[in-house]
């Protein structure tokens, strides 16, 4: 008799309702459980999710009281709920695993639903294949299936589990690496970009780790390794040292603290604002909204501008034309008013202006005041600013002179 007529032959059996009413208790136990660990946590929680039922922390407790459940009732009657709850509970578990770790780092990846469906489809096939005992049968097909590379022959199964190791590798390390950062770095370290080097350092060491007891587990010999390291040695002395020169110049730029996320620089006639410092390259966003990409060797070999290091104070000036008859000490007194009702304007140093040129058409004015917000613009201050001495200009009558020429004529 098979697993599956086995299975539908107990359950048919009288003393089912007692199953399911362990069952039961088991889950709203976990639920309950997981629900009074919440408190505290936040939204974006593995463990609790947003819901309590969409965290991990619920199915994983719901396994363990199943487990000891299932032993529990099998020392009196055969166990058959219980046997097909485990898996059931096992495969949500690995879902949620995958889903809430993925979700936390890559919020704005369109892939992630994708690779979310991918887990689902066969976290349920093998809970399938498990409830219905052809679980066994397949992994001996599956190993039955080989491909030789050189004289190194790999089954079917191998492959996928060291498909699905990689993957179960991975999720944990971007779990272990983004609560160390959350818990732990936050903390610890201040300053936002020292964070992110360590960040990055813990995930490549966790994520080289993690590779190699993958490759051992499924067979894979590691002293093969150092042949494929003289390989990639000699790629990047030939056709990878720019990518290479570029990561060196990430790290670099994030020990040294030369650049900063929230700094306002101008390299390679682009200037913006550090949005964003990756191992390979740097991000600026512009004043006007546009986003450049610039490698991070850009940083270290040209000049670069942090306006913000030094003193984030600019200096901005405006000039100014009026008709030679006008007062100098009213005009004076207009253009500072004009200045001072921007909030923007610093009143320390105060703005100043000065006659500054006796020009062919009108006296010439220079407004010059101070600023601390740069990264605001100055399109639009300048604008207010001009407005503003426009009005108080007309309000006292004073001309704004336009271009004269005298033409002599001779008889």
């Amino acid at each position: 008799m098979s697993e599956l007529q086995h299975l539908l032959q107990e359950l048919g059996g009288t003393r089912l309702w007692v199953e399911v009413l362990v069952l039961l208790a088991c889950v709203s136990l976990a639920w309950g459980l997981a629900r009074l660990l919440r408190r505290g946590a936040s939204a974006d929680s593995v463990w609790f999710g947003r819901y309590t039922i969409d965290g991990l922390l619920f199915p994983v407790l719901a396994v363990v009281l199943i487990y000891v459940a299932r032993y529990g009732v099998g020392l009196h009657q055969p166990v058959v709920v219980l046997k097909v709850a485990l898996p059931i509970f096992i495969s949500l578990a690995a879902i949620r695993l995958f889903a809430r770790v993925l979700g936390a780092s890559f919020p704005q990846s369109s892939t992630i639903k994708l690779i979310e469906s991918v887990v689902s489809w066969l976290a349920w096939g093998g809970a399938v294949l498990w409830i219905t005992g052809l679980l066994p049968a397949v992994l001996a097909e599956l190993e039955a299936i080989s491909f030789a590379f050189g004289k190194t022959r790999i089954s079917l199964r191998t492959l996928f589990e060291g498909v699905l190791s990689s993957g179960v590798m991975l999720v944990v390390v971007l779990w272990i690496s983004a609560t160390i950062e959350k818990r732990v770095l936050r903390e610890a370290v201040g300053d936002l970009s020292m964070r992110k080097v360590a960040a990055n350092v813990i995930r490549a060491g966790l994520l080289l780790v993690g590779l190699l007891f993958v490759l051992s587990a499924v067979g894979v010999d590691l002293t093969a390794l150092s042949v494929l390291g003289g390989a990639l040695g000699v790629g990047l002395g030939f056709g990878l040292q720019k990518l290479a020169a570029n990561y060196v110049s990430g790290f670099v730029i994030l020990i040294e603290r030369s650049l900063r996320i929230g700094d306002l620089v101008r390299v390679d006639n682009f200037e913006g604002v550090v949005t964003d410092i990756k191992t390979r390259y740097t991000l600026l966003r512009a004043l006007n909204g546009r986003e450049s990409v610039v490698p991070n060797e850009l940083f270290i070999t040209q000049r670069v501008e942090n306006l913000t290091a030094a003193d984030p104070k600019v200096s901005v000036t405006l000039n100014v034309s009026v008709a030679y008859d006008s007062d100098v000490d009213q005009v004076q007194q207009i253009l500072l008013a004009a200045a001072l009702s921007s909030p923007r304007v610093l009143r320390e140093p105060a703005p100043a202006a000065h006659l500054a040129n006796f020009g062919a058409d009108g006296l010439e004015f220079t407004l010059a005041f101070w600023i601390a917000d740069p990264e605001n613009g100055q399109l639009g201050l300048r604008s207010d600013i001009n407005l503003a001495i426009l009005r108080g200009l007309r309000a006292a009558g004073i001309e704004i002179p336009y271009p004269q020429r005298v033409v002599h004529t001779k008889s």
